[in-house]
């Protein structure tokens, strides 16, 4: 029985690895210096439309992005809730 419980276990884990696509996005939005349209379809392999549209369904559920255009590159970033 100790076997089939391990089993059981690592099959879980395994299937938790993998990271849905959203939360992929959202983690390159929140780093510290945020993530380009380019990095965020590449990931994702979505078209720089359906990227875009993903975060303003971001804003629509309460994240706050920010973008700012750093050496001719726009980088967009969610910025951390908590304040004051």
């Amino acid at each position: 029985m100790t076997n089939k419980s391990a089993a059981k276990s690592t099959a879980q884990s395994a299937k938790q690895e993998p990271k849905a696509k959203n939360q992929q996005i959202i983690d390159l939005l929140s780093r510290e210096d945020g993530a380009t349209l380019e990095e965020m379809s590449a990931l994702a392999n979505w078209q720089h439309h359906s990227t875009r549209s993903f975060m303003t369904g971001l804003k629509k559920k309460g994240h706050v992005i920010e973008s700012d255009k750093i050496d001719g590159v726009r980088r967009y970033l969610i910025v951390p809730s908590g304040g004051a």
